[in-house]
């Protein structure tokens, strides 16, 4: 095993991508994420990775260096929040399109307007159907270990997609904790040496990407992306396998707290998913079967595998750090569709929290833990959709 130390998510993200040492990075700040390539420059100027590091101008200058030094065949790294995310969209879908395994750290903060600096999903949410493998992380520790992982899950032969890692702005980011980093030749052995796949630097074998596709090809093209994205799943769980036996630490697809026998469910991402589960054990306390799913791999969604983990459960609430205006929020839409489509009916609700980085409280998680239980007691759904910690 490797040093345990007291650091930011930030510095761990930045301590993964230097045991990485991708061939090209490009950089470009934006807060919440800013130190992650603050302190990556710095390991380029004194020498201790081999990356060319790329400053650009913006956010979208960014992925598009990184597109075309991953069609080069080069092992590609970039990392951003929030607008910057949003300023990257074009290019986005087009990395995907490629099928280029380009890794982002993504440090998850709000979109504007009005402008906000904190943590919320709105981000990663937004780019969910670009095409890009997503993983959430609850803390540091399993923000470093992601990241390592989806180098490994992006370049898979079998997927060769992109891949973002998300932790929450400065909840993460900025919040110190007691982690532990593996070996450095144990992150090299674990990645292993980049093998590029139809590289456009080799004159032997001429390529062209990015080519005008007409309807008689567009959908096969796509289907391929929906193919290959969906091999994810597998791959991921199989990277985590080969990641415990060096590290001892265990992650699938999501991690399901609790649930086995639990009549009332949350679910829950990242950092808030810590704060409920202290909730949800002093339920269990009281004789409440409550219990929580925290989803792990949101791109591809594991939709039966949840479905399974959540089969007994009579009322669920998914709690979404985004919102989509007009609709049910991102996660909620997953889970109920997860559950319809193996034909089981909870009763569900949606609850909006922690938009901008506000605060979720262990209040927050009882309030609706008490509402569940009002739920199972009257068999009626009070409210289907509401914000929760907002002012009347």
């Amino acid at each position: 095993m490797g040093n345990k130390l007291a650091v930011t998510g930030n510095q761990a993200v930045a301590e993964a991508m230097r045991q990485i040492n991708p061939d090209v990075c490009a950089a470009y700040p934006i807060t919440p994420q800013t130190e992650i390539m603050q302190r990556f420059s710095s390991f380029v100027a004194d020498g201790k990775v081999e990356t060319e590091l790329v400053t650009v101008e913006s956010e979208h200058s960014a992925m598009s260096a990184c597109i075309g030094a991953s069609a080069a065949g080069g092992r590609v790294m970039t990392a951003t929040s929030s607008q910057g995310l949003a300023l990257m969209w074009e290019m986005l879908y087009i990395a995907s399109g490629m099928r280029l395994p380009i890794v982002m750290p993504l440090v998850n903060r709000a979109l504007s307007a009005p402008i906000n600096i904190h943590g919320d999903h709105s981000d990663g949410m937004g780019a969910r159907d670009s095409g890009w493998i997503q993983l959430y992380s609850e803390n540091a520790q399993e923000a470093y270990d992601n990241l390592i992982q989806a180098v490994r899950i992006a370049e898979h032969e079998e997927v060769r997609l992109p891949a973002t890692v998300c932790m929450d702005g400065f909840i993460i980011s900025h919040s110190i904790e007691s982690m532990e980093f593996l070996p450095d030749d144990a992150v090299r052995d674990f990645i292993g040496e980049f093998k590029p796949l139809h590289p456009l630097l080799d004159v032997d074998n001429p390529v062209t990407y990015g080519p005008l596709v007409l309807p008689n090809y567009y959908m096969e093209f796509k289907r391929a992306q929906h193919e290959a994205i969906g091999a994810a799943k597998e791959v991921t769980l199989e990277v985590a396998r080969e990641f415990e036996r060096i590290s001892g630490r265990s992650y699938g697809l999501f991690e399901d707290y609790r649930l086995d026998d639990a009549e009332l469910a949350l679910v829950l991402l990242n950092s808030a998913a810590g704060t409920a589960k202290d909730v949800v054990d002093a339920y269990r306390e009281k004789g409440l079967k409550v219990g929580l799913l925290k989803p792990r791999l949101f791109r591809p969604f594991p939709y039966d595998e949840v479905a399974d983990a959540l089969s007994a459960a009579k009322v669920i609430a998914v709690l979404d750090r985004a919102d989509s205006f007009g609709g049910f929020g991102p996660m909620y839409m997953e889970i109920a569709s997860a559950m319809m489509t193996k034909g089981l009916r909870p009763l569900m609700i949606n609850k909006i929290y922690g938009l901008g980085g506000r605060d979720f409280m262990p209040e927050h998680a009882g309030a609706v833990i008490e509402e569940l239980r009002e739920t199972l007691d009257t068999g009626r759904v009070k409210v289907p959709k509401e914000y929760i910690g907002v002012r009347e």
